[in-house]
């Protein structure tokens, strides 16, 4: 397969964003994470944080599942609560995004977006190595270490609800992925190396 695109997810404290911009100063791919909530913001006329409030409060039922997918894919958002309006546009900014050229993006369910695209590869990012985990944690996001664990366990279940809710498959189901790579063995930059190869074998 000839790797246009890298979609990746990622838990919380692994690293991923991290080895997701390596990877892209590396090989002068783009990379888009934070980019596409911003993109929707100027959209919607609404602050990034705004939009990942939304995010948080977004249902992991199947019930909404169901709807908001048949309502995205029915082109009628208008019927989508915001936060389902929220996902609609962010799909859209991804997709908008891929038509400019290769690139790597990080969260936002982007495999979803570009499932009917040719070449893309859907790489997970964990850290099974607690100790590690913690430690970046702490060192990255300044958290302290009384507030690590339930400030981990909250990101990841955003993640897992918002994945679920809007792909209606199970985030950590490492079957839905093509690579699922072990950050607290490789590290960064070999991770990003593993990827770079990815994209570069076939270019």
């Amino acid at each position: 397969m000839q790797v246009k695109y890298i979609t990746i997810e990622r838990e919380y404290g692994s690293g991923g964003t991290s080895i997701a911009r390596c990877l892209s100063e590396n090989t002068g791919i783009a990379c888009y994470g934070r980019e596409i909530l911003e993109a929707v913001a100027k959209k919607y006329n609404r602050s990034v944080d705004q939009l990942e409030q939304y995010e948080e409060k977004v249902t992991g039922s199947l019930l909404y599942s169901l709807f908001a997918l048949s309502q995205v894919s029915s082109a009628n958002p208008d019927l989508l609560t915001m936060e389902g309006r929220l996902f609609a546009a962010e799909q859209e900014a991804i997709r908008s995004l891929a038509a400019k050229g290769p690139a790597v993006f990080i969260g936002h369910c982007a495999s979803e977006a570009l499932k009917d695209k040719p070449g893309v590869l859907r790489v997970f990012i964990r850290c099974a190595d607690e100790a590690k985990k913690k430690e970046r944690i702490a060192r990255e996001y300044n958290i302290a270490g009384k507030d690590i664990d339930s400030v981990r366990k909250k990101f990841d279940r955003k993640r897992a609800a918002y994945y679920y809710a809007n792909a209606n498959k199970k985030w950590d189901d490492f079957r839905n992925y093509h690579i699922v790579i072990d950050s607290g063995i490789l590290g960064i930059e070999k991770s990003a190396d593993i990827l770079k190869v990815c994209f570069i074998s076939d270019r």
